[in-house]
């Protein structure tokens, strides 16, 4: 079994080292430790996306993320499905959440009605991101949490960066999407047909 240790390392690097691990070894077995919750999530969905099934195990405060291969090393990487014909990925990030400068209070209602018009987008609204500020969009008491929960029920995939939550101190308050590390939100972005950035 490969061992990694990634205590102490900020978002994405736990990510990183298992990625590596696994392209210079092919490891049918790998053990991470991590040492916090945002992390622990970002590692057991990599490698859930690489093929392993993953087990969890919590010693103290560090948490250890077990993949066993469920797949052949050539299987691991496949990418991405194409988009359907006629349709474009558009990629959403939102930096804030409020909308412009100026007034704080209209700058929350011009968000809070732009994420409500994005249904109008159809099929080709492909991710929703939310970094720094705008995690607090994705937890309990946000004027759109039902909006957002609708658009992911409804297959629409949301990330919510892991490190923005953590510096707010709001990781255990997200109602919506999935806990996510700056490596998934690159790749996310190379792979979009087009990004807005708010």
């Amino acid at each position: 079994m490969k061992e990694i240790d990634a205590r102490g390392l900020a978002c994405p690097a736990p990510v990183l080292q298992t990625k590596a691990a696994l392209r210079e070894e092919s490891p049918g077995q790998v053990q991470v430790v991590v040492d916090n919750s945002a992390a622990q999530q970002n590692v057991q969905r990599f490698l859930e996306s690489q093929g392993f099934e993953t087990t969890l195990e919590q010693k103290g405060a560090d948490f250890l993320v077990i993949g066993r291969c469920a797949a052949a090393p050539a299987e691991r990487s496949r990418p991405a499905a194409a988009p359907e014909t006629g349709s474009q990925k558009i990629l959403i990030l939102c930096a804030t959440d409020r909308m412009g400068y100026g007034d704080d209070e209209l700058g929350l209602k011009l968000m809070v009605n732009y994420l409500r018009t994005l249904k109008e987008m159809g099929p080709d609204l492909w991710r929703l991101i939310f970094v720094n500020n705008g995690v607090k969009l994705a937890i309990d008491g946000s004027e759109v949490l039902p909006d957002l929960q609708g658009y992911e029920q409804a297959g629409l995939k949301i990330l919510v960066c892991g490190t923005c939550l953590n510096h707010f101190n709001l990781l255990a308050r997200k109602q919506v999407g999935e806990t996510t590390n700056m490596l998934d939100i690159v790749t996310a972005m190379q792979l979009a047909d087009k990004v807005i950035s708010l």
